[in-house]
């Protein structure tokens, strides 16, 4: 519309009458109702929306919407793409709330999108020290939200809490020292009145800790140190003073059961990382599932994956809850593919085994005991010429997403295959703020590995199917009421398959890396699905 010809005058109340409307347009975008702790513990009644970084407290990442599904996937095609301007890789996973995504770009950049047109509404940006360090870039996985609020985490270990209609700053507290190695990268959980976090540095030596925030004022309400000081149980499984640098982070975002009350949250390797030397014994927490209580942070329980690990084989690895029927039995339970290459299965009321089995090729065990203790092999600790094992350093899968199937009764996990690494160890001597790992690892060189998803028995660990990729992913899994399951990989294909047969059923070539979690979420009657390949956010539908 030529509007050159028409009176300043005119022109002035035009553009005023623009504004306005273009206000009007996002209150009506941006007016959501408080996100109560009740609509978080009962977010399957939502599946409009995506209310937790796994979707719900179980951490399903399963997706209740069915308009999508494997009669018509075929027909998917992007509807709009909302690029970022930060360099790098983006593992974050988009929360919606009522119509709006809210998305944590890298490094600390949060915006808020309309759902059904990309168009920003808000940005919070902030710096990040330009000294803070960490042995795997600068990601961050993304937000929480409670009430009117959203909260993130730092790389530079800030908790920081932002007005979700505005991104206007509310609170921000110091949780640890960046220098000494500390970072956070995970996506926060809202719990009750409070935020929970986790903190990652295992490989900087740090002490390891999970906090709990007063969501409304940002005060630290407990801490659960995960390597223990002298007195406190378990200290004993620490050599010396080694706990004081003893590692064991909680950089992956947890599980909660609001009956039992208990927070249920993954531990890392202990430090440093490939030598062991000085640090003798199991090395409680590390390598562990914690069961905290979350109004006060007190162990409930513990199970510990990989006893005095020298392999860096993080359990940081998105736990599973679902209830199910064994041995006659109706029983409260928790699944993790963890990294060191077994499938595990817990009463996550007591914390008891109930089975493992191996999910993937590796060569450290003959298997597990009866209390899950791993039966460890001969000569397979790291050495100065190199030790040969099944699975690499990455592990057999690592901090991205699976997916559980209320409908199909399947644990979803994308893994690694065929890749075996020589585990090295060297001196470790502790400096604070750098590395401390005491050796690494190298590929065995004429080795091809592989990513592949893998659909497994959720009560026995049996695969059921698997789907080969080309090369190793670093993308999680959701599974969908329409009977399908959507992943991406490392050359950029966004794919859904059929999720009881593993059959690709529809593709879609992003042009970079997915290195993310997708979700799905819909407004007005209309589903869609969500990834991050590059810096980009693409969205589909029908």
């Amino acid at each position: 519309m030529n509007l050159s010809f028409l009176p300043l005058r005119l022109l002035c109340v035009l553009c005023a009458s623009a504004v306005k409307i273009s206000l009007a347009l996002l209150v009506t975008t941006t007016a959501i109702a408080q996100v109560s702790d009740e609509r978080i513990r009962h977010a399957e009644t939502e599946p409009h929306n995506w209310l937790t970084y796994s979707g719900n407290y179980q951490s399903h990442r399963f997706s209740p919407l069915a308009q999508i599904n494997i009669t018509n996937v075929a027909q998917l095609k992007p509807v709009w793409v909302y690029q970022m301007r930060d360099p790098g890789k983006v593992e974050a996973t988009p929360l919606v709330v009522d119509g709006v995504i809210y998305l944590s770009e890298k490094p600390h950049v949060v915006t808020a999108l309309d759902g059904r047109t990309g168009r920003p509404l808000w940005t919070y940006r902030r710096t990040t020290p330009s000294d803070a360090r960490g042995c795997c870039g600068i990601p961050n996985r993304g937000l929480a939200v409670l009430g009117e609020t959203l909260y993130l985490t730092t790389f530079d270990s800030h908790v920081i809490a932002l007005d979700i209609h505005t991104g206007k700053l509310r609170w921000d507290v110091i949780a640890a020292d960046y220098k000494l190695g500390y970072t956070m990268t995970a996506a926060p959980l809202a719990i009750k009145d409070k935020i929970i976090v986790g903190v990652g540095g295992g490989e900087y030596g740090i002490r390891g800790f999970l906090d709990a925030y007063d969501a409304r004022t940002g005060q630290r309400l407990w801490r659960f140190w995960t390597v223990p000081a002298p007195g406190e149980a378990g200290n004993e499984t620490w050599r010396g003073d080694s706990w004081k640098t003893g590692g064991a982070p909680t950089w992956v975002t947890g599980s909660y059961d609001p009956e039992l009350n208990l927070i249920y949250w993954p531990t890392g390797n202990p430090a440093p990382d490939w030598n062991g030397d000085a640090r003798l014994g199991d090395n409680l927490y590390s390598d562990c599932l914690l069961a905290l209580d979350a109004d006060t942070g007190k162990l409930r329980w513990h199970f510990q994956f990989t006893p005095h690990d020298v392999w860096d084989w993080d359990a940081n690895q998105v736990p599973v809850l679902f209830d199910a029927v064994v041995n006659g039995n109706p029983r409260k339970l928790i699944a993790q593919a963890n990294r060191n290459a077994f499938y595990y299965l817990l009463d996550r009321t007591t914390g008891e085994f109930l089975h493992g089995t191996s999910y993937i090729k590796q060569t450290w065990a003959s298997g597990l005991d009866t209390k899950g203790r791993p039966i460890k092999l001969p000569n397979i600790e790291p050495s100065v010429a190199g030790t040969l094992l099944y699975p690499g350093l990455g592990g057999a899968t690592n901090w991205y997403s699976p997916s559980y199937s209320p409908q199909t009764r399947l644990f979803y996990v994308l893994a690694r295959e065929n890749h075996p690494q020589y585990f090295f160890k060297t001196d470790a001597v502790y400096h604070p703020g750098d590395l401390f790992e005491g050796g690494g690892g190298r590929d065995l060189p004429g080795v091809e590995p592989y990513g592949v998803v893998k659909a497994l028995d959720a009560l026995t660990g049996k695969q059921r199917w698997e789907f080969r990729l080309f090369s190793p992913a670093m993308t999680g899994l959701m599974a969908t009421a329409g009977g399908l399951v959507f992943g991406g990989s490392s050359e950029g294909y966004f794919y859904a398959l059929d999720a009881r047969t593993g059959k690709v059923l529809w593709k879609f070539m992003a042009g970079y890396q997915i290195v993310n979690n997708p979700i799905s979420y819909a407004i007005r009657g209309k589903q869609y699905v969500a990834t991050i390949a590059g810096q980009g956010l693409f969205v589909f539908a029908r």
